[in-house]
């Protein structure tokens, strides 16, 4: 079973930085598209990812391509979500996502769509004050 747990939330000053850890359980990170989403307060959770990393790349949405980078560890099986420059419209839940049907070589490609992901964590609150 396919498990993820985020951490490394937290609240910071408009400017600050942040890093998000997602440890992965079950499978190799480097077997997985691997998605990070974000829930606005009083919004829906996002259906494309902010950011995401699989064999054949990373890939951003584009208002934070120039703050965000998205990079995985094969030896503590994690992804991380560096987050620079944060604005308080980055406030969120922030979710990793799992996609174990795709890797992004041998053939198939990852995608940002959330329904192309079955796992999910639980979660980790980032807070941006201005």
């Amino acid at each position: 079973q396919v498990r993820l747990g985020e951490s490394g939330g937290g609240s910071v000053q408009a400017g600050g930085s942040l890093r998000l850890s997602c440890v992965i359980s079950g499978v190799r990170v480097n077997n997985a598209c691997m998605g990070w989403f974000r829930q606005a307060p009083g919004k829906e959770r996002d259906q494309f990812a902010i950011g995401m990393i699989g064999n054949d790349g990373t890939q951003y949405d584009d208002s934070v391509a120039d703050r965000f980078t998205v990079s995985r560890d094969n030896a503590n099986n994690a992804v991380y979500l560096q987050m620079n420059n944060l604005r308080p419209e980055d406030t969120a839940i922030y979710f990793c996502a799992a996609d174990t049907r795709r890797t992004g070589s041998d053939g198939t490609m990852c995608f940002r769509r959330d329904f192309m992901y079955e796992t999910w964590g639980q979660g980790t609150q980032v807070t941006v004050s201005s």
